[in-house]
């Protein structure tokens, strides 16, 4: 009997991953036409960002490089990796899939696998602890892993949509009170805690707090305390803090660290209305109409569509006696809160109104949260609360089915419509709800072709370890062309400037932000004219010395322009100003700059 029940579950596994799998290829069906070749049709500096991690990644498997810090990005400064969205928890397990195939199918894979290996972990936790119906455990799977605000953040946060270790963080937080079990569960938690700390933090942070949240109103409900909860977390704690106590102290106190976020970080919070609003990539998503209510497309965190909350609030009225329901519910309206920031808007508009957040956000470590990724955990109580409802419906229905054992409630209802039409009442009701929030494929975009100045390693006649080779445009937040020639050479060479997250100024302990120091000398590099009656004027004087020094402290040995760029031509114009007549190489404009910066004629 237990190995016919095993083998049914199996089956019901394998079709729940190949449902997962086949959900995720949908989404990122338009990118797997050519990953080295496409590009979400928006931001797409983060891809570029998250390839260079995947890089660092292979590096950190088949080189002796520091896991946590790197001077190949920001050179000579450097940049804390700890501090950033390095994703090893990734990267390493990847590292054979980047070494054969690169870091744009790299990507790819850990963008498809991610996306389904989240919904199908919801689905192993629902299926398995918390509803009986395989429908039930699947609608609410499916919706954690392939929710708005997940889709959102697929073609961007990597990071993000490889959420595929929470549930069973929430499930193994829930054992912490089983009896006799102290250090078995601690330790699990504790390795799978340690783990999703390499994967991303905030999402560690925000299951952490949630399932404090979420056990302290149940605890309160229920009046219950459990000393061996409490044993076994403090187990739990030890064991994390033995495998990330270096590098969290090199995040806090290392190089390049940073305390809390500039305003910048703060400004990302939820509009109230967007609860309400359907995600730009769904089946009822509208781009331009979430344009004033979400911070970005990649920001669309509490996307939920009113039909689906109308559905929510009738599964919770519906179990409000239930302990769980009610703790769930309380629970993802505290997050929503707090999604909203330090000050409540509403379509668009301040209305000045202080959220809870503005008690919370000078909290260290509370302080580096953009608010509104809380919707994430919106998200996932919604998950749970569907699944649970969907559940409790399909035994109210089949119940009805018994009339000699069903309460008198449950006859009386189902007896109106018939065993038949109330099943698919709650289909209905459910295909109301979700239909218009299921993702749609991702757009994507061709980029422009990479130089073979870059791909066929031509580069290497000029660059030689600790110098650098400089892209234009010089690597910037939004644009990530040089981390991406870099993460095609697996880092080979050292870029300055990039995409990271540091302290402002470049000072260890200031407030983080995005992207190294504006520079005027880096503007004067990178600018172009736009407006051909618009007269380029030549740097005098003084300003080409800015740009030397610059250049000097680069220890920069090539600038590289990929002739494919859409702005080649103005960047062309500018940098002949600068730097003389470029050589043509293939299909890049080449300035070797090593005479100038030891100081010889060019």
């Amino acid at each position: 009997m237990v190995g016919w029940i095993r083998e049914r579950l199996w089956r019901r596994d394998l079709i729940a991953v190949a449902v997962c799998l086949a959900g995720a290829l949908w989404v990122y069906m338009r990118l797997w036409r050519d990953p080295a070749a496409r590009e979400p049709a928006y931001y797409a500096s983060d891809p570029a960002q998250h390839k260079w991690f995947l890089a660092h990644g292979l590096r950190v498997v088949t080189g002796a490089v520091d896991p946590f810090f790197t001077e190949m990005l920001n050179a000579p400064h450097g940049v804390n990796l700890m501090a950033n969205t390095t994703m090893l928890g990734l990267g390493v397990p990847l590292a054979p899939v980047t070494w054969l195939f690169g870091v744009d199918v790299s990507l790819a894979v850990a963008l498809t696998v991610g996306l389904a290996g989240t919904a199908f972990a919801w689905y192993w936790l629902l299926s398995r602890h918390v509803v009986t119906s395989p429908l039930a455990a699947a609608v609410g799977g499916l919706f954690c892993g392939f929710a708005p605000s997940m889709v959102s953040h697929a073609g961007w946060h990597t990071n993000f949509v490889a959420q595929f270790l929470v549930p069973f963080i929430v499930w193994r937080v829930l054992k912490l009170a089983e009896e006799g079990r102290v250090v078995r569960n601690g330790v699990i938690l504790g390795l799978l805690v340690a783990y999703q700390a390499f994967v991303n933090e905030e999402i560690l942070l925000f299951t952490a707090l949630a399932s404090g949240v979420f056990l302290g109103i149940w605890a309160l409900q229920r009046r219950r305390f459990s000393w061996t909860f409490v044993k076994a977390l403090g187990v739990t704690g030890l064991v994390a803090f033995a495998l990330l106590a270096y590098p969290l102290w090199v995040q806090f106190f290392g190089p390049m660290h940073y305390s809390g976020l500039s305003s910048h970080g703060f400004n990302v919070r939820a509009d109230a209305i967007s609860y309400f609003a359907f995600g730009t990539e769904t089946v009822s998503g509208i781009a331009r109409a979430n344009e004033g209510i979400a911070p970005n497309f990649a920001e669309e965190n509490t996307f939920l569509g009113l039909p689906l909350l109308v559905l929510v609030a009738v599964i919770v009225w519906w179990r409000r006696r239930d302990v769980v329901i009610r703790a769930l519910a309380l629970t993802a309206g505290v997050f929503a809160l707090f999604s909203l920031g330090t000050r409540i808007r509403i379509n668009g508009h301040s209305t000045g109104i202080p959220g809870p957040w503005a008690v919370l956000d000078r909290v260290p470590i509370l302080d580096a949260v953009m608010p509104s990724r809380f919707g994430l955990v919106v998200t996932a109580c919604v998950g749970v609360l569907l699944a649970l409802g969907t559940d409790e419906y399909l035994r109210v229905v089949r119940e009805a089915g018994h009339e000699e054992t069903a309460p008198e409630w449950t006859r009386r209802q189902t007896g109106r419509l018939g065993l038949a039409p109330a099943r698919l009442l709650g289909l209905g009701a459910l295909a109301v709800a979700l239909l218009p929030v299921a993702p749609t494929p991702l757009r994507m975009i061709d980029h422009e072709p990479m130089p073979r100045f870059i791909t066929d390693g031509g580069w290497r006649a000029y660059v030689t370890p600790g110098q650098t080779l400089v892209p234009i445009p010089i690597p910037e937040p939004g644009e990530g062309t040089g981390m991406h020639w870099a993460a095609l050479n697996r880092l080979e060479f050292a870029i300055p400037r990039g995409y990271f997250m540091g302290p402002e100024e470049g000072v260890a302990g200031n407030p983080g932000t995005f992207g190294a120091p504006k520079d005027p000398a880096v503007e004067l590099i990178n600018r172009i004219r736009i407006d051909e009656d618009e007269p380029l004027v030549a740097p005098t004087p003084v300003w080409r010395e800015e740009v030397v020094k610059v250049l000097r402290e680069w220890n920069a040995a090539v600038i590289v322009l990929n002739n494919h760029y859409s702005y080649a031509d103005e960047h062309l114009e500018n940098l002949t100003i600068l730097f003389g007549q470029g050589q043509l190489i293939g299909d890049a404009w080449v300035w070797d700059v090593r005479g100038i910066v030891r100081g010889s004629d060019r």
